[in-house]
């Protein structure tokens, strides 16, 4: 697996590369759809390949797990296998379902136990295990184990969780060096910053992620409630730390805005349900801003989507027929509108990349940004 940085935004840390993996190419900046339980909500594969044209997905560790379960899993060959996915997977760690299964679980040095979802069924990952579980999962970049604390949260309680993190990213390293992959393809692993809204605690976090030897460096423990301007002040802290030859990876970060901004702020990669989420509960993303089905002014407009200058959906389906399937809680009406927003953030994420590499990505960007952050 290969990272490589092939160009810089003339006034800003914005980069544009490719990362090589045994399952493709994955260019740079790059919004990961969200495969949580091997499938992306709403969407067919093909549609996801051809439409979308996603580079990469993502699968969540915990639910996977539970379902269909490491057994059936393995038999298929893994996540790809099984879904019959053919381009690079990102897996999770499962450190964020501990942060918001906080209720019914359990965390200390060895490890955490939590209670399954489904049926209160108790189960306990260690760091060691969370790297056992993804390489049955079998995704083409695996997460370290963390902890990722809840905001507010007091500095003392940061610290003292960002330490357990770096310890457990030492386990998981030596996990990661003492096993190998299952189904003959590379399996490259990321460390997770922590440290809360607190500038040292990023900083220290940050040293200590870039000098691991991990393949790539990730950001966790934000957009959990904190203000858009923390956010992006703690990804700046932390990307002058970072090396340049090593992607970065900012976790759960998704609204087309907060994408830009932290473009801006040298980050390589996202994900977010947002996309997906959004979309089956009405709202969609476009060129011209954004919009809720869910409203009267859009009964009679017969005006296609507009949701970007080439997607195929502008030209089959209007605003009043999807807010005809959105209020009659049809299942196509999740489907367009979640096909229509993963396709609108390929298309975001292309045009950033494109503006990068020609060096004009500030121009754009404070150009862009008032459009389609507006609420239409």
């Amino acid at each position: 697996m290969q990272f490589n940085l092939l160009a810089t935004d003339k006034k800003t840390k914005a980069r544009y590369g490719k990362l090589v993996t045994d399952h493709g190419e994955i260019e740079t900046p790059v919004f990961m759809s969200v495969g949580t339980l091997a499938n992306v909500k709403t969407v067919h594969t093909e549609h996801l390949e051809n439409m979308v044209n996603a580079p990469i997905i993502l699968g969540n560790t915990y639910h996977l797990y539970l379902r269909p379960g490491l057994e059936t899993l393995e038999k298929a060959g893994g996540m790809h296998g099984f879904m019959n996915w053919k381009r690079p997977i990102l897996t999770d760690s499962g450190g964020f379902q501990v942060y918001s299964l906080s209720e019914i679980r359990n965390i200390k040095e060895e490890g955490v136990q939590f209670k399954s979802h489904i049926d209160g069924s108790k189960h306990f990952f260690s760091p060691e295990y969370a790297i056992d579980v993804q390489r049955t999962i079998g995704g083409d970049i695996m997460m370290a184990f963390d902890e990722c604390t809840p905001y507010p949260c007091d500095y003392t309680y940061a610290k003292n969780s960002m330490h357990m993190t770096h310890r457990w990213l030492d386990r998981c390293v030596q996990q990661a060096k003492d096993t190998q992959p299952k189904y003959g393809h590379e399996q490259a692993l990321f460390g997770i910053v922590q440290g809360s809204v607190y500038k040292d605690l990023r900083v220290q976090s940050a040293e200590y992620i870039a000098n691991s030897e991990c393949f790539g460096n990730a950001i966790g423990g934000l957009s959990v409630g904190e203000p858009n301007e923390m956010m992006y002040e703690m990804t700046d802290v932390v990307t002058d730390v970072f090396q340049k030859e090593k992607p970065r990876y900012l976790m759960g970060v998704g609204k087309p805005e907060d994408l830009l901004e932290c473009i801006e702020r040298g980050i390589d990669m996202f994900d977010c349900v947002m996309p997906t989420r959004n979309g089956r509960n009405g709202m969609i993303f476009t060129v011209d801003g954004a919009l809720n089905m869910k409203n009267a002014k859009w009964k009679n407009d017969f005006s296609p989507l507009n949701s970007t200058p080439i997607s195929d959906l502008d030209h089959r389906y209007t605003k009043a027929y999807l807010r005809h399937l959105i209020t009659s809680h049809e299942a196509l009406g999740a489907m367009i509108a979640s096909l229509n927003n993963l396709i609108f953030y390929q298309w975001l994420t292309k045009q950033a990349r494109e503006h990068i590499k020609e060096g004009t990505y500030f121009e754009w960007k404070q150009e862009i940004l008032p459009i389609i952050s507006r609420r239409i």
